[in-house]
Order: C-alpha cells, then structure tokens, then sequence
C-alpha cells in the first residue's frame, strides 16, 4: 500500500521502519529531520510537510499527544484539508476521546475516512512487530487497514465502529497499567524495609499469582530502581491519566484510584522526573517508606538525586 507515516519518535520509528521492511511504500515525515535518516536509507520517502505526506490511501500518525495530533490533523495544509477523499486517516497516537470525536467528525465532512488503533506494548515491541492494536472504525476502513495493522502487530483486536471507543480503551488499559505500577511500588518498598530481596519478590510474584508481562516487566524495573532511559516517560504518563480522568467526568463516572494516579505523577514530575521512564512512581513508596535506596543497579538513590538536584537549584 501507498501510506504516510507521520511521527518518528522511538515507538513511530520502529512502526514505520517494518511497514517499509513488509514491502508498502511509505512517505515518512517529522519535523525534526534527522530523525528520518534511518528510514529512508531503509528505503521510505521523504516529505517535506504533512500535506506532502498525504498522498497515499492511508496516512498513519504516531504522535505524543493531543496538541501534536490536532496541529498536523487540523491546522491548515494538515492531513484533513491535504487528504483525497475516500482515504484513511489511521490514528494510533493515545488521544483523547473528544480529540477522536472531532477528527471522526473532521474527516467525515471531508469524505474521508477516520479509524483509531492505539497500542498496547513499549519500543522493543514495536521493534519487533508484537504490539496489541486496538482498533475502532468503519468495518470497510477497518478492513483496509488490516495489512499494515499485521506488520505492526501481533494481535489486534476491533472494538466497535465508533473510533473513540479505541481510544477510550486505550486509556482505561493504561490506567489500569499505572495502578499496577502504584501497587507493586507499595508492596516492594514494605518488602524490602522488611529485609526480603526485593528481586527475589518480583521472581515470586510474577512466576505465581501474577505470572503476567505487566508485573515481570514493571517489577523488575522497580526493583532494580532503573527508570533510566525511558521507555515511556512519566510526563506521558501523567498525561493518560489526564485524559482517563477527562473522560470519566464527562461520564460521570468517579475515579478516586486514577485521582491518586495523577498526584502520584505530579508528585514525581514536581521532584524533576520529567526524563524519566513513567515506572518510575513506583520508586515514591520508597521514599515515603525512608528507604536508603530506592535504585539497584547503579547504586544511586532516586530520592536522594533529586534532593541533590533541589539543593544544587537553590
């Protein structure tokens, strides 16, 4: 298929490099250019605008967030006003669901087609083409879209003709991710004040009651206190829970676990966490708990960095 791939951070770098390695022509831009090099010596084309990308029967976006999504979607010579009609707009950034009303609405008055398939997995997934897509559209559009959706992912899995449903689905699931994140932060730091190794607890854990990647994947990173280079950095994941608690209001649905969610964010983001992976809440139990240490592998206390990084400010 003739696509453009708009968004080339570490997850939409290694997406857009297997759909050119599963043989589809791809149109790549981002406004930093060094970040295409690799794909076009890979074999991808280079666009010098987002209407330039928008040539094909399906343009991909991968972007951070809300603002990114409707600057190169809505402004003008975005993908709405350069797309043909009857093309797709395959969105897989992790947006909010009003934004996915309004693109849904967008395109539809264009005569285009719009279809949300975010992602469950980290950048060594999408390296490897195993990332969990959920996807939300147009049965036809949906259809359309399979092929490359099969050269991203392992598994994907339709949740409706509604767009936004996707999206809402995506939130609620990194919701559900962050709480786990929160709890195995708690029940390491009680552990380890205890005396237990705290490796030889996340072994426990994930090899029995919880034998799931989540627990393994998370655990260990808290365990070792290795919350660097980021995978998905703690501001995005502060912004999820955001929109997840943007969501639910206008539901009327409560939340309290998802409000603590977001003071836990905030409290790390307030301490200078920006840069660093967003498991990184699960190293606050530790501090809150007077551990000594709070990383493993280098040796180096979070909690003391930061107080470091506090003093060196004043």
């Amino acid at each position: 298929m003739k696509i453009g791939f708009i968004g080339l951070g570490r997850m939409g770098a290694a997406m857009a490099a297997n759909l050119v390695r599963a043989g589809h022509d791809v149109t790549v831009f981002n406004r930093s250019p060094e970040k295409r090099r690799a794909l076009l010596e890979l074999g991808a084309r280079e666009a010098g605008s987002v209407a330039d990308a928008c040539h094909g029967e399906v343009i991909i976006t991968m972007l951070a967030d809300d603002t990114a999504v409707a600057d190169v979607a809505l402004a003008k010579y975005g993908i709405v006003e350069s797309l043909a009609r009857g093309a797709i707009h395959l969105s897989m950034s992790t947006i909010s669901v009003a934004l996915s009303k309004k693109l849904s609405e967008a395109h539809a008055h264009a005569g285009q087609r719009f279809v949300a398939a975010p992602v469950f997995g980290r950048p060594d997934a999408a390296a490897a083409a195993k990332l969990f897509i959920v996807a939300a559209g147009d049965p036809s559009a949906l259809a359309a879209c399979q092929p490359l959706l099969d050269a991203l992912g392992s598994k994907t899995l339709a949740i409706g003709t509604q767009p936004s449903a996707a999206n809402l689905v995506k939130l609620s699931g990194n919701f559900l991710l962050a709480a786990v994140i929160e709890a195995l932060g708690e029940a390491i730091a009680l552990v380890d004040k205890a005396g237990i190794d705290r490796r030889a607890y996340v072994e426990v854990l994930s090899s029995t009651i919880f034998p799931a990647p989540a627990y393994k994947t998370y655990g260990g990173l808290i365990a070792e206190g290795s919350f660097q280079p980021a995978a998905f950095a703690a501001p995005l994941g502060f912004k999820d829970i955001g929109l997840a608690l943007q969501a639910a209001e206008s539901l009327r649905v409560p939340m309290p676990l998802a409000s603590l969610l977001h003071d836990r964010f905030l409290r790390l983001l307030a301490q200078g966490g920006d840069s660093l992976d967003w498991s990184a809440i699960g190293g606050l139990a530790a501090q809150d708990a007077g551990a000594a240490r709070t990383a493993g592998a280098d040796g180096a206390s979070r909690s003391r960095a930061v107080g470091d990084k506090r003093a060196q400010d004043r």
